[in-house]
């Protein structure tokens, strides 16, 4: 393997803001704080908007758009009454 070529990948404790879940995996994302966990490990913060925990796909919450038909029955609808 080429030397220099890979990134740093280590332990980095994501935060979702909105709920302060928190996670941690391997990543090489470059941070500027520090957190002390409950076991006493120091590890980088990263600060997250959205994660899977408050995310309205994942959380079921999301809402969807029942468009009540399509092109050609809206066409009819409204053109229904010309017609009579």
């Amino acid at each position: 393997m080429k030397e220099g070529i890979h990134p740093n990948y280590r332990e980095v404790c994501f935060v979702d803001l909105s709920n302060g879940f928190q996670f941690v995996t391997r990543s090489c994302v470059n941070t500027k704080e520090t957190i002390k966990l409950d076991d006493g490990r120091e590890l980088p913060l990263f600060k997250l908007d959205t994660s899977s925990e408050s995310h309205p796909f994942y959380t079921g919450t999301q809402k969807t758009v029942d468009n009540m038909g399509g092109r050609v029955e809206k066409f009819r609808n409204r053109f229904a009454r010309a017609a009579k």
